[in-house]
């Protein structure tokens, strides 16, 4: 299948690990240029960048803070001027909410310390979508896909903030679908089960995890490259009519 991906402009927010690696593995292997984000550390996004180059289409890391506005202005600012716009956004960059101490109730988490967590999930994501949809528009083409958790659908006791900024994704995606919808661009959502990113692997206790395999069709958790490619496809020119929906990637759970 022909993905039509072939010189476009991807930018993959919070690229430089895990599904965003993936992600942007998948683009630069369908021949797009890929423009990654990291938050810190540039060293493993600016060695991904290379490896992406390598034999293929343009490259590129750029520094893109959820907590710094002025950063996620500046990355756009520099794909733009090197490439003249962005066809697709994967926006994948995340904070992670903090955990709460044991016994803690939900009533009892400060809220300055959630006010801070739902705008910097929020804010940054819907201010990138911003930044590139007048382009997508121009040129009457343009995909976006928002990637979420399954946090979202399933609840998860603790998560209650970053169930409801992951949430707000899908209301956001349903109503933006109708906004661009018949200028080119559509709009999605991925919704990722439990997936086997180095943070799980080393983070997930063994019991935790047996537990989640019992409870999955397919036997087993979803990896990124699983992930990257439900995004490959609702990102590409083979996705010629879907837009406002959610696609669950998670073994059938």
């Amino acid at each position: 299948m022909d993905m039509g991906l072939t010189g476009r402009r991807v930018l993959v927010t919070g690229g430089s690990s895990g599904i965003g690696a993936a992600v942007a593995r998948a683009y630069a292997d369908e021949g797009a240029r890929v423009a990654l984000t990291y938050r810190g550390g540039d060293e493993a996004a600016e060695r991904l960048a290379r490896e992406l180059g390598a034999g293929r289409h343009a490259a590129m890391a750029v520094r893109y803070s959820l907590g710094e506005p002025d950063t996620v202005e500046s990355a756009v600012a520099t794909v733009t001027e090197r490439w003249g716009g962005v066809d697709v956004l994967v926006a994948n960059a995340v904070r992670w909410a903090p955990r709460r101490a044991p016994g803690t109730r939900f009533e009892e988490v400060a809220s300055g310390d959630w006010r801070g967590f739902l705008d910097d999930n929020l804010a940054p994501t819907l201010r990138t979508v911003q930044l590139v949809v007048a382009g997508m528009r121009a040129r009457s083409w343009g995909r976006i896909v928002l990637i979420s958790s399954h946090v979202a659908l399933d609840g998860h006791r603790g998560q209650e903030f970053y169930g409801a900024a992951k949430s707000a994704l899908h209301g956001f995606a349903r109503s933006l679908a109708w906004d661009v919808g018949r200028d080119g661009v559509l709009v999605n959502v991925v919704c990722p089960g439990l997936t086997t990113t180095e943070r799980v692997l080393t983070g997930l206790p063994d019991e935790i995890r047996e537990r989640e395999l019992g409870s999955t069709p397919t036997g087993r958790l979803s990896s990124p490259e699983d992930i990257a490619g439900a995004v490959l496809f609702l990102g590409s020119a083979a996705n010629a009519n879907t837009t406002g929906q959610t696609l669950t990637v998670s073994g059938g759970r």
